[in-house]
């Protein structure tokens, strides 16, 4: 499990293809590899990755091929920067929200303002998963914790607005209009509106003709 407070950056140092996988070496900050172990959980661009091997700062991970097409992985090459979070244990603040690094889709970059002191990145989803995007509600991209604002149920886009620290610490800065980006929705609200879907789905014929639900 993660918080969605990414506070450092990584950097790819190799990736080793082979049928259906993809071996992903990345190399830590100073201090990042402290206790680490096989089998430790990091999140990278958001995705919940296993480590297979680690020398010094340098982590391997082997992302298999539904990693690979469902997320932004698959199109890492040496050099680039990925947001980088260890996994939360017990005690730990939590200054976002709980994510399980389980992505469940990519979002494109829209747009890009840049009002004083603020940084805007505006989003476009497919439209499956824009029901679970509300105003103030919470998303992870690239496994940052981020509020929503103005989500546009028309175009399915919604924006997130960072402050000059969000761009320090993270790889957002560098995106361009039409770069992919790692969407996990909320699960509380993915649970509630499936739910309510559900009920309604199985029971509308019967709240219209005034009619008791069923169970």
């Amino acid at each position: 499990m993660f918080t969605g407070i990414v506070s450092t950056t990584g950097k790819v140092i190799q990736v080793e293809k082979s049928h259906g996988l993809s071996r992903i070496t990345v190399s830590l900050p100073a201090g990042l590899e402290s206790a680490l172990a096989i089998g430790a959980s990091i999140s990278i661009d958001g995705v919940c990755l296993t480590v297979t091997s680690f020398s010094g700062q340098n982590v391997s991970f082997d992302v298999m091929h539904e990693t690979l097409v469902r997320t932004t992985l698959g199109t890492l090459t040496p050099e680039a920067s990925v947001n980088i979070e260890r996994s939360t244990h017990s005690g730990q603040e939590v200054g976002g929200h709980i994510l399980s690094g389980h992505v469940d889709c990519t979002a494109e970059v829209a747009e890009i303002r840049s009002p004083a002191n603020n940084y805007v990145l505006t989003f476009r989803v497919p439209q499956q998963w824009m029901k679970y995007i509300f105003a103030k509600g919470f998303v992870a991209l690239n496994g940052c914790s981020l509020t929503v604002t103005d989500p546009d149920y028309s175009l399915y886009t919604f924006q997130v607005w960072l402050i000059p620290e969000t761009l320090r610490v993270t790889t957002f800065g560098a995106k361009k209009s039409g770069d992919q980006v790692n969407l996990e929705v909320d699960r509380t609200t993915q649970v509630i509106v499936d739910t309510v879907h559900s009920f309604l789905a199985t029971n509308l014929d019967a709240l219209i003709k005034g009619h008791r639900p069923g169970p």
